[in-house]
């Protein structure tokens, strides 16, 4: 029997919501011996709202604890802040791990479960994510070329009309300021093959 992705994503995203937790991302990789079932996790919109509001209310405060990571907010989009702990992740992967036995999801014997954040370079799937990120730096792969490139990288200034805009004079390499005329490329959400935010810091 083939596992059903769908409804692990639903179950997953049930657990999920009891921890106020959300699920990003579902990827299941299968080959010869090994299966792993690899789970993203962030904090809800509401808890994530809360751990930046109290980020930013430590960064005014000189002696906090929390005032390296307060004055770390100003580097990237707030959004890209998780709030996912370690406890947290045991927590989902045991309840989760327990929901999948026990509904008999997984039609496999032996796979393993692994439960994280998406991390700083985390994917961009939907219209939603390219919304959610808009302003940052991005990496996109798309499935046909476009001026005869398939790679493009710069920063997400726009999604509107079912297509994202990206300005390549934002581009960076290797620490230093790289000078391109600036130079803007839409591309059509239905071609992106992959995306992926990049990280600054």
């Amino acid at each position: 029997m083939a596992i059903s992705l769908d409804k692990i994503r639903s179950t997953a995203e049930r657990v999920a919501a009891s921890h106020d937790l959300e699920v990003v991302e579902i990827d299941y990789q299968s080959a010869q011996k090994q299966r792993v079932l690899r789970v993203f996790i962030e904090k809800s919109a509401e808890q994530r709202a809360r751990l930046i509001a109290e980020a930013r209310a430590a960064a005014s405060n000189p002696v906090s604890e929390d005032m390296e990571f307060a004055s770390g907010l100003g580097a990237w989009n707030p959004e890209q802040v998780s709030g996912v702990t370690h406890e947290d992740c045991e927590k989902f992967s045991r309840d989760f791990g327990t929901v999948l036995d026990v509904e008999d999801l997984m039609t496999v014997e032996d796979y393993t479960l692994e439960v994280s954040s998406p991390g700083l370079d985390r994917k961009l799937r939907t219209a939603g994510d390219f919304e959610r990120f808009a302003g940052n730096l991005v990496k996109v792969q798309t499935f046909e070329p476009i001026a005869g490139n398939r790679h493009w990288q710069g920063r997400l200034t726009q999604v509107a009309g079912g297509k994202i805009t990206i300005d390549r004079s934002a581009l960076k390499q290797k620490g230093k300021s790289r000078k391109i005329p600036s130079e803007t490329v839409e591309i059509e959400l239905s071609n992106v093959e992959k995306a992926n935010l990049v990280p600054e810091i």
